[in-house]
């Protein structure tokens, strides 16, 4: 969104005055300036950390608010003077987009009315002599509180703004016309309760020391191993998303190019994790072998376009290039380190037990364990998938076939993890192939009867 829509301009100037309205009651000599202006520029400088570097790299894009700073001052501050601390680093605050001074204005405004809101709670539950006098456990009710309090008014006006960029009137109280701000705000909530209520935590220590002899200094001490446990976090997720469009962008290559089997690598990733979750496998293993899934067929992107769309039977020499993709796929993805085993399951999802299968002849136990999960799983969806020779067939039918299948060409092992996950959760595939031809026909060249050694 380069420019910011005029529903959602007059929301965020109704929010501005709402929050000018809160801190302006803080402009009087009794207000405690020193710590105002120390944890506002502690704030401030808090959202300029991000640009710093950390052993060399930046912090991750999508770091977020560091919260403590602002939740210690609504432990310690009246509501109108905790306002006042989430100002300057909101005004200062990095924006990429334009136009920028709306979005900072949006920012500043949007923290201040939270920070009050929790300043509020907080106080009204006697929670800032409790934190002076380090009345622990009570301490915690009204720290629970006002981080509630500061969720419930972040959501709310992240939602009511969200509504108002997509030019729904900003009336907070009319939810027919706003139909789509409590939908968000739900979500919203329940999405920032854990990460801010860990935030509020850090607060309170922070609020704690700073009531304690050893001072404001003392306080400070907390920022730093709580900054560098959010940068790390932080840059595992955007490494976890990094990896999440890497395989997005092979999947799509392959789609694009094998259009019969379009979604196909998906719903193989999706049975390979039901057949590990069956199996008690620990969940990094099960995704590994949801990444093994969705990536089996990436060497297809070598294999000639012309012999994945044929309609008609493949000459013998035709079958030999394309029993060559498992190779191509694990050439493609071996200097991609995060996919761990799941190279191996691409290497060798088409052996069989009996030793008959491709690339390398492999029998028993030589096959990889996630290999024989990702043959039962490629050849189970390809089964009740339609292709471009023959309609998709029923999952009974399917896993009759497997069964058949199983000791000769498939791990018995896997295929009865399969069954029973599917008794569980059941199997809903959807179209993957093109429309049938004209009169609902299937080309008759490339029909073929529903079997596991010819499915995939």
């Amino acid at each position: 969104m380069r420019s910011v829509p005029p529903c959602a301009r007059v929301f965020i100037a109704c929010v501005a005055v709402g929050a000018t309205a809160c801190a302006a009651p803080a402009l009087t000599p009794r207000t405690p300036w020193p710590a105002v202006v120390l944890l506002a520029l502690l704030y401030a400088g808090c959202e300029q950390a991000p640009r710093l570097r950390i052993a060399g790299r930046r912090a991750p894009e999508g770091m977020g608010t560091f919260f403590p700073v602002l939740l210690a001052g609504a432990f310690l501050l009246p509501p109108e003077a905790a306002a006042l601390v989430a100002v300057p680093g909101g005004l200062l605050a990095s924006v990429e987009q334009r136009p920028q001074w709306v979005r900072r204005v949006w920012r500043a405004a949007q923290l201040a009315l939270s920070a009050s809101a929790a300043a509020a709670v907080h106080t009204a539950l006697g929670g800032r002599g409790a934190v002076t006098a380090a009345d622990f456990p009570y301490v915690l009710v009204p720290v629970g509180a006002a981080v509630l309090a500061f969720c419930c008014v972040l959501s709310y006006l992240d939602s009511g703004i969200l509504a108002a960029a997509r030019g729904v009137p900003p009336v907070p109280f009319r939810p027919r016309r706003c139909a789509a701000v409590p939908v968000a705000w739900r979500g919203l909530l329940l999405r920032s309760l854990a990460p801010v209520g860990v935030h509020g935590l850090a607060g309170l220590m922070m609020a704690v020391l700073w009531r304690s002899p050893y001072g404001p200094l003392a306080a400070l001490l907390v920022l730093l191993p709580m900054y560098v446990s959010c940068w790390a976090f932080a840059q595992y997720h955007h490494e976890q998303t990094a990896h999440r469009a890497t395989i997005r962008a092979l999947v799509q290559a392959v789609d694009i190019k094998d259009e019969y089997t379009r979604g196909h690598s998906e719903r193989v990733g999706q049975a390979s994790m039901m057949i590990a979750r069956e199996l008690g496998m620990d969940d990094e293993r099960v995704e590994v072998l949801r990444f093994a899934g969705i990536l089996h067929d990436v060497g297809k992107l070598g294999v000639p376009t012309r012999l994945l769309r044929k309609d008609g039977p493949l000459t013998p020499q035709e079958r030999r290039v394309i029993e060559l993709h498992p190779e191509y796929g694990h050439e493609m993805v071996r200097g991609i380190g995060f996919l761990g085993e799941a190279r191996t399951a691409i290497l060798h999802h088409h052996e069989r037990l009996d030793g008959s299968g491709y690339p390398y002849g492999l029998v028993g136990s030589q096959i990889p364990e996630c290999a024989r999960v990702v043959a039962v799983a490629d050849a189970f969806d390809a089964m009740t998938s339609t292709r471009s020779y023959r309609r998709a067939r029923p999952v009974a039918v399917a896993v009759e076939e497997l069964e058949r299948c199983a000791g000769a060409q498939f791990d018995p092992q896997m295929v009865r993890a399969l069954v029973r996950a599917l008794g569980r959760h059941g199997w809903h595939p959807a179209v993957t192939a093109d429309e049938p031809g004209p009169g609902g026909a299937v080309p008759a060249a490339r029909q073929a009867p529903v079997r596991a050694d010819n499915a995939s």
